[in-house]
């Protein structure tokens, strides 16, 4: 089948426009990108003991079969699942106004190493922010900093996409803790 040169040459000419724009593997121009919104809370998790249930924020809903629901499994808690809705709070000081709650969960999932996998929300309830984050990812809490993925949002944070860089700012035992939460937004509707 014979094609009109008029088409030949039009291919030519779309296959070399293709090809001078093309770079080679490895060699692309990096674009920095900038957050389109950033924050930072503090969230503040006080772990039911027996003795707190009047201050306890979060509580263990499943352990192993060699656990107890009042007292964190063995060293790396292997196996204990946290639920939670802890107050959110602008600066490091539990007593601050909160702006919203933390509400999800946590689980201590590797038994030779403390670390755990969350899944959680901050719900806002503030004159300054409306809605809710959505946050999802695996937290290897003997990191001093660790990322975990914004995977949405409702209201002000609408389909929010984004990074959470998480730092423990303080911790009691295994009663209380208190995590530095720094959200850099890179969809923002």
């Amino acid at each position: 089948m014979a094609y009109p040169k008029s088409i030949l040459a039009l291919f030519l000419l779309f296959h070399l426009v293709s090809c001078s724009n093309s770079r080679p593997a490895g060699k692309g121009i990096k674009r920095r990108i900038e957050p389109c919104k950033r924050m930072v809370f503090y969230f503040h998790d006080i772990i039911y003991n027996g003795k707190n249930a009047k201050n306890a924020t979060s509580s263990i809903v499943g352990a192993p079969a060699w656990g107890n629901r009042t007292i964190l499994a063995g060293q790396s808690h292997f196996g204990d699942v946290v639920v939670f809705d802890d107050p959110i709070t602008l600066d490091n000081n539990l007593h601050s106004t909160p702006v919203g709650r933390a509400q999800g969960f946590y689980i201590y999932d590797k038994k030779d190493i403390f670390t755990a996998w969350l899944g959680f929300s901050f719900v806002f309830n503030s004159t300054e922010h409306n809605g809710s984050i959505n946050f999802v990812g695996a937290d290897p809490l003997m990191n001093k900093t660790r990322d975990i993925s914004v995977i949405g949002g409702t209201g002000d944070f609408f389909m929010a996409r984004g990074i959470a860089t998480l730092m423990t700012d303080a911790f009691e035992g295994e009663v209380y803790f208190r995590l530095r939460v720094d959200i850099k937004l890179y969809e923002c509707w």
